[in-house]
């Protein structure tokens, strides 16, 4: 599986949505992820891919992993992946 569609159906988790309703100029408000489904959508990110994010939950906006959208947190993932490999 893609790393795109991977991120993508863990967002759709975290959402209870189906994949095919996460589009990637979403945001997580959009698709109704709180805070909690932040995290514990970073967590599952981090377990599928092996990766650390960097985020802090308590700082979000000064964590240097980009959540802006579905796109921008599949670019993030991808160059952690990139990174690790």
């Amino acid at each position: 599986m893609k790393v795109r569609d991977k991120v993508i159906a863990i967002i759709a988790e975290q959402a209870v949505l189906d994949v095919a309703e996460v589009k990637p100029e979403m945001t997580l408000e959009d698709l109704g992820i709180d805070s909690l489904g932040l995290v514990e959508s970073i967590f599952a990110i981090e377990e599928a891919f092996d990766i650390s994010v960097p985020f802090n939950a308590n700082e979000p906006e000064k964590s240097g992993f980009d959540m802006s959208s579905v796109e921008a947190i599949i670019r993030a993932v991808e160059d952690l992946v990139a990174q690790a490999a």
